[in-house]
């Protein structure tokens, strides 16, 4: 039998997934009111009809992001050397001879991915939300739709290389996310620094 070991728990992957979906919809609908394009408008009943459940997919959005803070942002500000050699040798996805560091929770590009996320994430959301309650105010809506526009490029350019190396290129990964438990083994090669301290705190596997 298999020996597992649980790295996410219930409620981290109903939050991530809640995430994802939302995320995966605004940049749908926002590329959608962007480019004028007519199919996307009229898979969401119109124009009029999008807007609102752009708005509103962007409070869920929100919820969501602020709740993740207390998951993952605290791993993802702890940078040390073994974050210096994972960055020198770009994680190993360059080249298979790569000696990688080991890696704790989550690894060094795991925590860019996550900062970002955060940083453009807040970044997108107040932009959105002022665009959404001040239409009239010309000077805000100018400096709100450029921030909103910049933010939009991270998420076209990076949501789709994350869900890339959660699943394709690192096959195994995905399933944190379903069952939230992975072979010990698997985890012990990728994560060994978590495993370590998960077994010196003696927490059950």
């Amino acid at each position: 039998m298999v020996r597992m070991i649980r790295k996410e728990g219930g409620v981290n992957i109903v939050n991530h997934w809640v995430l994802a979906v939302s995320c995966i919809l605004l940049t749908v609908t926002g590329y959608g009111f962007l480019f004028k394009v007519e199919g996307i408008g009229y898979l969401c009943g119109g124009f009029p009809a999008m807007r609102i459940i752009h708005n509103w997919v962007g409070v869920v959005f929100l919820v969501s992001l602020f709740l993740s803070l207390f998951m993952y942002l605290k791993e993802s500000l702890t940078f040390d050397a073994d974050d210096i050699g994972w960055i020198k040798v770009a994680g190993g996805y360059l080249s298979h001879k790569a000696q990688v560091p080991p890696m704790g929770k989550i690894n060094t590009g795991q925590k860019f991915y996550y900062i970002g996320l955060v940083v453009f994430g807040f970044g997108i959301s107040v932009s959105g939300f002022l665009i959404w309650i001040f239409p009239e105010n010309t000077q805000w809506l100018t400096l709100s739709h450029l921030i909103h526009n910049i933010c939009f490029i991270f998420f076209v350019i990076m949501v789709p290389v994350h869900i890339y190396l959660g699943t394709l290129a690192n096959p195994g990964t995905l399933r944190i996310m379903i069952s939230g438990r992975i072979p010990y083994t698997w985890a012990k090669k990728k994560y060994p620094k978590w495993i370590a301290e998960v077994e010196g705190h003696g927490d059950k596997m």
